[in-house]
């Protein structure tokens, strides 16, 4: 026999559980746990219980489920109690019960769960099983039951970690899918509101939720985002981020193109928007698409402060965006190549720092970056406890020592400082990460031409963020293509009663918030109504 020819013992595994996964339920209920059992590899934690039914007790039946992964509470008094003994006091035989439609097991048996679906095939079994549902097999049948009784442990409703507010909700998503649907459907009471359920991972079946508004999310953007989903084909799915990676428009972009927030009232916004939200179990970090740039700079605190103090953050926002981005290659340009732009005495307290410091201001820049990152990084894996300690004494001590040994000089670490700090004033660590990135490269191109290299870069950062899209969506809107009626809420945000209408090319199906434009509130319009109505009375008398 040809040794190529013969099938391999993996290739006899896939179709050993391809077969086991697809072909129907066996009627014999023992062969059917004996294969659902070496199929499962006999772990301690999948449950059999095995006992017979009826009123003469021939008839055997089995119920199967994940210890951990279920409520015992409602599997021992709704399903184990309700077969093994209430329904002894019932008038039915053995073979009405093979006999009977899967209506009448429902109301004969009377078992008073919520959720309770038909199961027909090995795969059914298991995706049920392995979902924290309980299956209950009857023998002579070649269907079964699927109880739902998912109740394993679970975080609480927390404040976010990573997104901290001052005011508004102190609620962040948790990982668990349905406290996570339920935040939203609490906050957005409309009979619009979908949430589509899909699985992706070929072994870890994880559960996504798609939500938004139908009628405000545009048709097309939807389908697309349900499409692309649906093309993903990967072993496993662990978190969000898996699915950002597989569904974002352009893959070689420090810019993010998707957005993320552990927040209901800021995924709830865009929702509200027309976007759509993605909400993949066993994370809290729930994705919202389409994304645009301004988004990045908006935070939900904006809408519950006044209009003017979200100008004001905003405005800061913008500002500390480019100082994270462009301080230490300004500096390097200056000092490098155009001495000529400072004044006459800072050129000289510059010089005078200089003096004893080996390195060109790119390689001390560089050094002062680097290390900064690693002490970044190292606050951020260390306990929390004294990862803040570590990253404060860390940046104080290196930084005083490196000057007063003549690495670096003392305007440089006023720089970087300066750079780290603004790089925190961001509201999404997405663009904080873009910033780290695009720096270096702003260093290497000042290195090299000076502010030439600087204006080039920015050129070029700002050619590809024209180019790119969100799900069809300009990154840029709304400020290309310009939409003046969209320029209320991108840097700046008028108040809540100008705000009339959605972004233009998010929600293209409906983009009126309200059906007849708010009016200005006129704090003086019921005192004149009043003294109106006081006049017409004293005429009428």
């Amino acid at each position: 026999m040809n040794k190529s020819n013969s099938p391999s013992s993996s290739d006899m595994e896939t179709e050993q559980s391809t077969y086991k996964v697809n072909i129907n339920i066996d009627k014999d209920l023992k062969l059917a746990l004996t294969t659902i059992k070496s199929t499962l590899g006999n772990c301690k934690d999948i449950i059999v219980r095995e006992f017979v039914l009826g009123e003469q007790g021939k008839q055997s039946l089995a119920v199967i489920y994940v210890d951990g992964l279920v409520n015992q509470t409602l599997i021992q008094d709704f399903i184990l109690k309700t077969l093994m003994i209430d329904i002894r006091a019932t008038s039915i035989d053995d073979s009405s019960i093979l006999n009977f439609k899967q209506k009448e097991i429902i109301e004969k048996f009377s078992l008073a769960v919520s959720e309770l679906n038909e199961v027909k095939t090995y795969g059914d079994i298991y995706n049920s099983i392995l979902s924290g549902d309980t299956v209950i097999l009857l023998n002579g049948w070649d269907c079964g039951f699927s109880v739902g009784s998912k109740g394993w442990d679970k975080r609480a409703v927390e404040e976010p970690s990573s997104q901290t507010t001052v005011r508004g909700p102190k609620e962040g998503f948790t990982e668990t899918l349905r406290t996570n649907t339920a935040l939203i459907r609490r906050r957005i009471k409309d009979p619009n509101l979908r949430i589509d359920h899909m699985q992706v991972g070929q072994r870890t079946k994880t559960d996504i939720a798609i939500a938004y508004i139908h009628g405000l999310a545009t048709d097309s953007i939807v389908k697309e985002l349900k499409d692309r989903i649906n093309r993903i084909e990967v072993d496993s799915i662990l978190e969000s981020g898996y699915i950002e990676e597989f569904i974002q428009d352009e893959t070689y972009s420090p810019f993010p193109t998707i957005y993320n927030s552990e927040r209901p009232d800021a995924i709830c916004g865009g929702i509200l928007e027309g976007r759509i939200g993605i909400i993949v179990d066993g994370t809290p970090f729930v994705l919202l698409a389409p994304a645009i740039f301004v988004q990045f700079f908006q935070s939900p605190e904006d809408y519950y402060q006044r209009s003017d103090i979200s100008i004001l953050l905003r405005l800061l926002r913008v500002m500390s965006f480019l100082l994270a981005l462009l301080v230490p290659s300004a500096y390097i340009a200056v000092t490098t190549f155009h001495q000529e732009m400072l004044p006459t005495t800072l050129l000289i307290s510059l010089a005078a720092q200089r003096e004893g410091v080996p390195f060109p201001a790119f390689v001390e820049a560089l050094l002062m970056e680097i290390t900064f990152e690693i002490i970044r990084e190292a606050g951020i894996r260390m306990p929390r406890a004294v990862g803040s300690a570590i990253s404060i004494v860390g940046a104080l001590v290196l930084g005083q020592a490196a000057v007063e040994a003549g690495i670096v000089s003392a305007t440089m670490v006023i720089v970087v400082s300066l750079t780290a700090i603004s790089s925190f004033v961001l509201p999404e660590f997405n663009l904080s990460i873009s910033i780290r990135i695009l720096r270096f490269m702003f260093m290497i191109l000042a290195a090299s031409f000076g502010l030439f290299g600087i204006i080039l870069g920015l050129i070029v950062m700002i050619t590809h963020l024209v180019n790119l899209r969100s799900f069809g969506v300009p990154y840029l809107t709304p400020m290309a293509p310009y939409i003046r009626e969209d320029q209320k809420d991108a840097i700046i945000r008028l108040p809540h009663w100008a705000l009339g209408t959605r972004p233009r090319l998010i929600s293209q199906q409906d983009s009126k918030r309200n059906q007849t434009p708010a009016p200005e509130p006129e704090p003086n319009a019921s005192e004149s109504k009043s003294e109106k109505t006081t006049d017409k009375t004293k005429e009428t008398e």
